[in-house]
C-alpha cells in the first residue's frame, strides 16, 4: 500500500473528517489519511472497531486481534464511522 495521494485526490483536508465527534462505543472503521504522518501501524487499514474512551484530541480504539483485544490511540482523521443496522 502506497502512502502516496493519487493526483486527484491532493488538495486540502477535509476539515470535517479532521473535527468530528465520535462517541464511546461508536463503530469505526480505520482509513488512513495518506497526506499525514502515522502514529499507528500500517497493517490496521480497514480494519474496524469501537470507541473506548477519548484521550485528548485523539480516540482510544478497541481492535480485536484474533483472539486478544488492543488498545490504539487515533487521531479521528483517521477514523470513518460506520453504521450498523441490525
Amino acid at each position: 500500500m502506497a502512502l502516496k495521494k493519487k493526483i486527484r485526490e491532493k488538495g486540502k483536508l477535509k476539515l470535517s473528517r479532521y473535527f468530528q465527534k465520535l462517541k464511546e462505543g461508536d463503530n469505526v472503521a480505520i482509513v488512513i489519511e495518506k497526506s499525514l504522518k502515522l502514529n499507528f501501524p500500517k497493517r490496521l487499514q480497514g480494519r474496524s472497531g469501537k470507541i473506548k474512551a477519548k484521550k485528548g484530541r485523539s480516540y482510544v480504539v478497541l481492535l480485536k486481534d484474533q483472539t486478544k483485544e488492543k488498545e490504539y490511540i487515533i487521531s479521528p482523521i483517521h477514523l470513518k464511522k460506520l453504521k450498523i443496522t441490525n
